[in-house]
């Protein structure tokens, strides 16, 4: 979930307006040119009848650092060639915004630089919404999820990417992104939920989540709630995050929705206690 949930990390930032960067784009550090073939640190998969080519998320990768008109282009070329959202988001932004970590990761890309790619992949999402959701033409199914970071994370770009697959398939999805583990367990206890899926993207806070989980489970207001957890993690330590009574996920948005419905679906009675009348956190 990317949750391994989509794998992407999203570092939030004090992003200067894109006027000011634009006219200092010459003179901004930028070790890498997307022009050219980068080296893939640890490698990134395709899946073989994606439309979407390594090349093409490279031309989206640039285009994000470049300008958000500049990402626009792209995406609406991609549209206009008659690729679906939810294609372009798994196969298109995922990957870009993955290759923009790694190469971020790796010094290939700078910190300034990165933080506007990510802004604008992220950006685009949001322009997006309301046209992604529409395209799934999914009615209510009556389940609620809360989709949580660890605490303090900043890495919130591939939780917002699961949440509308969620959305877009029926679920009432909460984002919450806890400061703390006070705030954590907050927003764990907050509303009936059918569903909590952890997004995990260091290893600073496991030891923290998962004594949380011990108190929390036996105090949530829903006796049959499944805890999900996935992220970065899930593929880079899957045995600190095998906790008892949770449900570890390393697949793509699309895949991960489909787990969750059919374990929460398979696991919990029709005959589950009466939802009380909690109102939503912040209302």
């Amino acid at each position: 979930m990317e949750l391994a949930m989509t794998r992407l990390n999203f570092e939030k930032s004090n992003t200067p307006k894109e006027q000011d960067w634009a006219l200092d784009s010459q003179k901004t550090k930028r070790k890498f040119e997307f022009s050219t073939s980068p080296r893939l640190v640890g490698g990134t998969t395709f899946v073989k009848h994606a439309a979407l080519d390594p090349t093409q998320v490279k031309l989206l990768a640039d285009a994000a650092v470049q300008s958000m008109d500049e990402t626009r282009k792209i995406l609406t070329n991609w549209r206009r060639q008659g690729q679906t959202l939810a294609d372009i988001y798994v196969y298109g932004i995922a990957q870009s915004a993955r290759l923009i970590g790694e190469l971020w990761s790796s010094d290939e890309l700078d910190f300034t630089n990165g933080n506007i790619a990510y802004a604008h992949l992220h950006m685009a999402m949001l322009e997006l919404s309301s046209e992604f959701l529409a395209e799934g033409k999914a009615e209510a199914n009556g389940l609620s999820l809360l989709l949580m970071t660890e605490p303090g994370s900043q890495h919130g770009m591939g939780v917002f990417m699961l949440g509308e697959f969620f959305r877009r398939s029926g679920w009432r999805v909460t984002l919450a992104t806890p400061q703390d583990i006070a705030d954590f367990k907050r927003w764990f206890l907050s509303d009936w939920f059918d569903a909590v899926a952890l997004s995990i993207s260091t290893d600073r806070q496991i030891d923290h989540i998962e004594k949380a989980l011990v108190d929390l489970n036996s105090n949530t207001v829903n006796p049959n709630l499944k805890i999900f957890v996935g992220g970065p993690m899930a593929s880079i330590l899957p045995d600190r995050l095998n906790w008892t009574g949770t449900v570890t996920l390393d697949s793509e948005a699309a895949e991960t929705v489909d787990i969750v419905l059919e374990t929460v679906r398979t696991a919990t009675s029709p005959a589950s206690a009466v939802r009380p009348n909690l109102f939503p956190l912040g209302c």
